[in-house]
């Protein structure tokens, strides 16, 4: 395993494939046992991990609880990241839900007890309410900061343009800075290629990109008959819904034949080279359920896909730009003086 900076607004060094801990616990009616989350929580130690990403709304608490009693040994080598909004109760109450600072305040107590630790290295803003203006939200994580409780904070599934504007107001005022975004990413789903990917490069913001296999699509198994989320959770899962979708699994399954490899090595392996000519971190949060997955994921950190395959990969998944990114691409190469191969352009785009 190697290791990436947490974007370029922090100094803290997490592993290349981040665990995803959503599958700790039963809670949702489809997890793993505590017998189950130990063995892979143990081996991806083994293999070098050190980043840990949960939520208080996991499996309505119990992926904090669980990863709480592993990780006491080892708390101060591993990072804990954790977000809240959604509060971990399974009947949700409008004083224990959203992005409020007493909400953010009450939500941080109650991981803390339930990871058993004195601070969260990585605090999360898991999702908008689309109310709380983000003043409230960035000074509450500042005070946080400040305060020890946690000690980076970032927006997941959060639009560009608020997280843009957070990043600029926590610059202006002094406050702890955003130090990464976290979204949906694959081969499958790229929207985020559009605003989000390019805004992180752009800002320095650390990328954590969750679902990397499309929650399993991307694996082939549900066209042998396996059900998996499909079937345990009824959600959180992608479909082959269409001629895009088919021909991308299709491709991923083509390079495995190809390069005797299997579907999810390829789609995780196409993830870390485009981390690889990012200007930011890109950090691959896998969410195994078994060690037997957990160990096909982590074959991919050795494979090296051949360009050719990268490219055929990009073309078959790429996605349709849309206003006004078209309209500028239409009109860039006049903006370079008609002279757009002689300019040396930077890595990242300007937001």
């Amino acid at each position: 395993m190697r290791y990436r900076l947490l974007g370029r607004k922090s100094g803290l060094r997490v592993s290349e494939f981040a665990l995803g801990v959503a599958l700790f616990g039963t809670g949702w009616g489809y997890g793993s046992e505590h017998a189950d989350a130990r063995r892979v929580f143990d081996r991806y130690l083994e293999a070098g991990g050190n980043f840990f990403d949960t939520a208080d709304g996991y499996q309505f608490g119990q992926s904090e609880s669980m990863l709480g009693e592993l990780i006491a040994p080892v708390r101060d080598d591993i990072v804990v990241a954790t977000k809240y909004s959604g509060g971990a109760s399974k009947n949700p109450t409008l004083a224990k839900t959203g992005n409020s600072r007493k909400n953010l305040v009450y939500s941080v107590e109650q991981s803390l007890q339930r990871l058993k630790t004195d601070r969260i290295d990585l605090l999360w803003v898991h999702h908008s309410d689309n109310v709380t203006p983000t003043e409230e939200i960035l000074r509450g994580l500042d005070d946080l900061v400040r305060a020890g409780k946690i000690l980076y904070a970032g927006f997941s599934n959060f639009p560009a343009w608020r997280i843009a504007r957070a990043d600029l107001l926590a610059e202006l005022r002094g406050w702890s800075p955003l130090v990464g975004v976290q979204f949906e990413y694959s081969l499958i789903e790229r929207s985020a290629d559009r605003e989000l990917m390019p805004m992180a490069e752009a800002l320095g913001l650390a990328a954590a990109v969750w679902s990397p296999l499309g929650g399993g699509l991307l694996t082939g198994k549900y066209r042998n008959g396996e059900q998996g989320r499909l079937q345990g959770m009824g959600r959180v899962i992608r479909t082959e819904k269409t001629d895009r979708d088919a021909a991308v699994v299709d491709a991923v399954i083509d390079a495995g034949v190809q390069l005797g490899r299997s579907p999810a090595e390829v789609a995780l392996a196409w993830l870390s080279a485009k981390a690889r000519k990012s200007a930011t971190s890109i950090i691959t949060i896998i969410g195994p359920r078994t060690v037997e997955q957990l160990d096909n994921n982590l074959l991919a950190l050795d494979l090296a896909l051949p360009q050719d395959l990268v490219d055929r990969l990009d073309q078959v998944s790429q996605i349709t730009p849309g206003v006004p990114f078209e309209v500028n691409a239409e009109t860039l190469p006049r903006m370079l003086g008609g002279r757009p191969h002689l300019v040396d352009l930077p890595a990242f785009k300007v937001v």
